[in-house]
């Protein structure tokens, strides 16, 4: 697998994290554990297929996912390619209106929020490019098509700040409190923005720092009680969720983003 990342133009900057061009020379499953990134994907050649227990099924040519717990495998078959527009927390609102919690573990086609006949055309250029950049242009244009007039909530932008500086570690009443506002409305205007709870936000944004902060001198347990977790079992339960494999197992593995 070939991953090459690239970085959205100023006008796009507030609203995508990145776009990553996945290319499959032969076929493969790709483990992708969840973000916090809405993700909008393009497929411009070949084919991709979620993988359930030992079914496949097959993905459109234009998805746009939302925020999940658990792990996704993807299968590559041989020779496909697909762009990847991760969009940043804060930012997916500014293309789509819809409430964004119903996205919720849920993948589904683009032409559900967006006219076929213009997705049509995107993909026919893709199709058409073999180069990368020429590939990110087709697709920047696409996005600025789109881009509806957007005022930031300061709010919830604040407490997605505070909660990546805890590296997930905190809890919901007293980020609210340290906000000024009730927990449950913080909670509302916290999932209207970013599609999710504070407390599932912050539990992807935990083992995700997790992830990225292994191999550590630590051990698992270790790794547990400094994360907040009661015990091995309970922190164990957690990541196989999240990564659909044991923690010894995960870190063996080299196939996941």
């Amino acid at each position: 697998m070939e991953i090459a990342i690239y970085t959205p133009t100023e006008l796009l900057r507030p609203f995508i994290k990145t776009y990553k061009i996945i290319e499959s020379r032969e076929e493969l499953v790709n483990r992708v554990v969840p973000s916090t990134s809405f993700a909008m994907a393009f497929r411009f050649r070949g084919q991709i297929s979620y993988v359930n227990d030992t079914d496949k099924t097959a993905l459109p040519i234009a998805t746009f996912s939302g925020l999940r717990k658990s792990v996704r495998l993807i299968n590559y078959a041989p020779k496909t390619g697909a762009l990847i527009v991760l969009l940043k927390e804060t930012g997916v609102s500014a293309f789509f209106k819809q409430p964004l919690h119903e996205m919720f573990e849920a993948s589904v086609s683009l032409d559900n929020f967006f006219p076929q006949s213009e997705i049509s055309i995107v993909e026919e250029c893709l199709a058409e490019t073999e180069n990368n950049q020429t590939r990110i242009a087709i697709i920047e244009q696409f996005l600025y098509s789109k881009l509806a007039y957007h005022k930031p909530d300061p709010l919830v932008s604040e407490a997605i700040t505070k909660i990546y500086s805890k590296n997930g570690i905190i809890r919901i009443r007293q980020l609210a409190d340290g906000l000024y506002i009730s927990q449950d409305a913080f909670e509302k205007r916290f999932r209207k923005v970013t599609g999710t709870t504070p407390k599932q936000f912050s539990s992807i944004v935990k083992m995700k720092a997790i992830i990225r902060q292994y191999p550590a001198p630590s051990s698992f347990l270790d790794i547990a009680l400094e994360n907040g977790y009661y015990d091995q079992p309970h922190f164990n339960k957690n990541f196989k969720l999240f990564t659909g494999q044991t923690p010894t197992d995960f870190f063996k593995s080299t196939s996941y983003w």
